[in-house]
């Protein structure tokens, strides 16, 4: 064993307790990756293998070529196929069986009344097959459906619904159908594919409310006979199919299907998690390199004797990093046991909260074992490196002196540094928000401002301290005055303690203020073109409901109290050779219900043959009125649509608005995603909304919401998803914290004679208690204070050039009463943090202390 090594395995025992929140900080954020990287591995084989056992039997499935798939989205919208294949299928040689399978969108309503599932993940129903080996699903208690208004749900979906077999209950198409429940079902041995609900019916029931008319079906699923593999068969098939029509093997159905919820869940969710264990990592750096620059600091007079007898700097910096590499693979090693367990318990803890995990046991591959090791411990080497060169510098005349606290940071290099970066982060900022809107300058002018924020700490360090510091001489006297002036002694010291608290505040401020910003324009679209009254909607995002009746708006616009009611519904077509969604209304009432803004042309004359656009997207497409465009729908048809009217905004109505005389002969299942009413003159909101409800509730229940109420209900997702993230974001605090907590026992370490003296000459336990605390709370309010004005900047940034890279107008909005909130509760983690440390200074030993060297 070399002298390095001796040297370092010996402080590292002394001197244990210095490391302990290094060892924590490098612990949680290995521990969040590895649990992350566990987590999604364990999801994506469960699926994997869910998929796969609920299509065993599945060995070809026939279905249409082409997709059409609009711009925002993942999953095209792909052409049905007509069913009288099935006999020509049946009659290929190998094929054993064979069945349509008609799916679409249908949401159950529970026994509460209320709507299952739609927040999300899609509501399904599609036809019962009766080839049990075909069908995905399984049949767990009772029968299939025999009888018209017969169906069969999975069994997730009926806990939820607290629905049972033989009750009643009514099954959005979106037209309500009353349907009887006969058997509960299972997919892949589990009660449901995640959150999706599915309803099976008749294959009459199915062809009469799922599409638009019968002898069509989303695809055909075969089945072999024994001794001809899945590859053979869609050999098979493939000739007898017609232009537009495909033959796909089992496994290859069933790895889309896992692709599928990989692409529009698992991958979104890890990448989700994984950026909040960037962040954890991050902070944690920042605390990490605090130690180990007060550890050198502290042990200056030993390096220099060290020096002195002969040490080369080479062996005193090998010491430092070998000291640092023993707590980075200890504490990344118990990381991974810890990451393991966050897995673990999130598998038991899914469920739980509604969401079912799949059964089976973790999974953990190779990258999530060798990854958050390797991480954590170049987290830790890298956070060292430069305080371990300093050491190795310390030169040996330095055994001469007394130790000193390195007080560097506030230079006029550093500050012609931080000014220059921060000039540099405003301008690239500029041009990616306002010369040539996108997100990748204005992230890149993200990230230089956080690296001037970091360069310029040190120096804004001490003009802070003393303004936010002021008041405590008033108000706490001689202690408030000593807190201060300790804050004051380091301004390196104290910025790189604050920074790893300014991360993790500047992270919670910046979703803070972009979420502030989305329920703004959120609320601003809502009051510049929703002119209703009120509006019609289902409780549901994504993919998730069925959407609206479009039958309701035809009632409720025969009632005294409405003079107009139109309803939004949704079509998607290639527009000369581009996937765009559509509008399909009824253009003349759209306008008396919609601020379209100045329109050209006439809505009224639109037909079966025309389209309206708005001014922004026929500019892009170099069109006007009179001009015409190519439009291929999901049904294989193509025709040419004339422009007869452009109009201004499209923030609710939409790009391309079409007749639903026009989407009728395309249409598979017809439904409005919003419908809006207005009350006739002298109707008040209460009279009307009661007319409109008592209406809509023979039409599956929706939400009816005055134009206030829906908008605020757009934007209630919102509050969900900062609830996450400051759920989140309470790992890199607790970091942050665990650093400041840390830095202040080393201070206290280096500060015993000190201490011991104020205690001698008449400071009492509680008042060095206090100065302790207060101190914890001047760095905390400087890294609160930096976090809050980079967080905000930061939002704006993200605010700016998300409406540059988008259609529609965001607004920037700053929440102070939020952002206050997260300012006392930085200060107040602060004062947490110096509780501890606080503590182990009032119970020093007077006399030990002042003869400490």
């Amino acid at each position: 064993m070399n002298a390095s090594l001796r040297l370092s395995l010996s402080s590292l025992r002394a001197h244990r307790r210095r490391f302990a929140g290094t060892f924590l900080a490098v612990f949680l954020g290995v521990a969040f990756l590895a649990g992350t990287l566990v987590m999604g591995d364990t999801l994506r084989a469960g699926f994997d293998s869910m998929f796969g056992n609920a299509t065993a039997g599945t060995d070809a499935v026939v279905r249409g070529a082409d997709t059409i798939t609009t711009p925002g989205e993942s999953q095209g919208v792909r052409r049905p196929v007509p069913t009288d294949l099935v006999d020509t299928v049946e009659a290929v040689p190998g094929v054993a069986a064979v069945a349509p399978d008609i799916q679409g969108a249908g949401q159950l309503v529970g026994a509460d009344g209320e709507p299952i599932g739609g927040q999300g993940p899609p509501t399904l129903a599609g036809n019962w097959i009766t080839d049990a080996k075909l069908n995905p699903y399984r049949l767990a208690e009772g029968r299939a459906p025999a009888r018209s208004g017969e169906v069969v749900v999975n069994r997730g979906t009926a806990e939820k619904g607290d629905l049972k077999i033989g009750d009643t209950t009514t099954l959005r198409t979106p037209d309500p159908v009353r349907v009887t429940i006969v058997g509960l079902a299972t997919f892949g041995g589990e009660d449901g594919m995640a959150q999706v609900t599915f309803t099976g019916m008749t294959r009459a029931d199915a062809e009469k409310y799922l599409t638009a008319r019968p002898g069509r079906a989303t695809s055909i699923v075969v089945r072999a006979d024994p001794g001809v593999s899945q590859s053979e068969l869609v050999d098979r098939l493939t000739p007898v199919l017609p232009k537009g029509v495909e033959a796909i093997t089992g496994q290859e159905s069933a790895q889309e299907n896992t692709d599928m919820i990989a692409s529009q869940f698992l991958t979104i969710f890890t990448t989700f998690l994984l950026v909040f264990s960037g962040v954890a990592l991050l902070v944690a750096t920042f605390s990490i390199h605090n130690t180990f620059a007060i550890v050198v600091a502290q042990r200056a007079r030993e390096n220099a004797l060290l020096r002195a007898l002969g040490a080369s700097r080479r062996q005193v910096t090998e010491a430092t990093l070998v000291e640092a590499s023993a707590v980075a693979v200890t504490a990344s090693a118990a990381g991974l046991a810890g990451g393991i367990g966050i897995a673990a318990g999130l598998q038991a803890l899914f469920p739980a909260i509604g969401f079912p995990f799949p059964e089976g046991d973790l999974v953990i591959g190779a990258l999530s074992l060798t990854l958050p090791l390797v991480v954590g411990v170049l987290v830790c080497l890298g956070s060292a490196l430069l305080p371990a060169v300093r050491a190795g510098r310390t030169a040996p005349l330095a055994a001469l002196r007394e130790t000193a606290v390195d007080s560097s940071g506030a230079s006029r290099p550093r500050a012609v540094t931080g000014a220059g970066l921060l000039a540099l982060a405003v301008a690239v900022t500029l041009t990616g928000v306002s010369v040539s809107p996108s997100v990748w300058p204005a992230g890149g002018g993200a990230v230089l401002a956080l690296v001037a924020f970091v360069v310029l700490g040190p120096v804004a360090a001490g003009t802070a301290v003393r303004v936010l510091g002021s008041p405590l001489d008033r108000l706490r006297g001689v202690t408030g005055g000593l807190a201060r002036r300790n804050a004051l002694r380091s301004p390196k010291r104290t910025a790189a303690t604050a920074g790893a608290l300014m991360i993790g505040v500047a992270v919670v401020s910046l979703f803070t203020v972009f979420g502030a910003s989305l329920k703004a324009t959120m609320d601003q679209t809502v009051s510049r073109s929703f002119a209703g009254d009120v509006a019609v909607s289902t409780p549901s995002f994504g993919a998730g409901g069925s959407g609206l009746s479009p039958r309701l708006a035809a009632a409720l616009g025969e009632l005294p109290e409405v003079d107009t009611a139109v309803g939004l519904g949704r079509g998607v077509a290639e527009v000369d050779g581009k996937g765009r969604a559509l509008t399909v209304t009824d253009p003349v009432a759209l306008r008396r219900t919609f601020d379209l803004g100045t329109v050209q042309g006439d809505l009224g004359a639109l037909g079966t043959d025309g389209i309206a656009i708005t001014r922004q997207e026929a500019d892009r497409r170099h069109l006007t009125t009179g001009d015409t465009a190519r439009l291929a729908f999901t049904d294989g048809d193509e025709r040419t649509f004339t422009v007869r009217a452009v109009y201004g905004r499209s923030e609710l109505a939409g790009d391309y608005v079409i007749t639903r005389e026009a989407w009728a002969p395309h249409r598979t299942q017809d439904a409005d995603t919003l419908l809006a009413v207005s009350f006739a003159d002298g109707v008040s909101t209460a009279e009307g909304k009661a007319a409109v409800e008592k209406v809509a509730a023979q039409y599956g229940n929706p939400e009816v919401q005055t134009r206030d109420e829906y908008a605020q209900s757009s934007a209630g997702g919102i509050d969900m998803m900062l609830t996450l993230v400051y759920a989140l974001l309470a790992l890199a605090v607790l970091i942050a914290l665990l650093g400041i907590a840390n830095t202040l026992t080393l201070a206290i370490h280096e500060r015993t004679r000190e201490l011991g003296l104020l205690r001698a000459v008449g400071q009492t336990r509680s008042q060095l208690r206090a100065m302790v605390r207060w101190e914890s709370v001047l760095v905390a309010a400087f890294g609160t204070v930096g976090g809050l004005a980079l967080g905000a900047f930061l939002g704006w940034v993200l605010v700016r050039a998300s409406d540059g890279s988008s259609d529609s107008a965001f607004a920037f909005a700053l929440p102070p009463a939020r952002l206050a909130v997260v300012a006392l509760v930085g200060i107040a983690a602060g004062a947490l943090a110096g509780l501890r440390p606080a503590r182990r200074a009032a119970h020093l030993d007077v006399l030990r202390a002042i003869a400490t060297e």
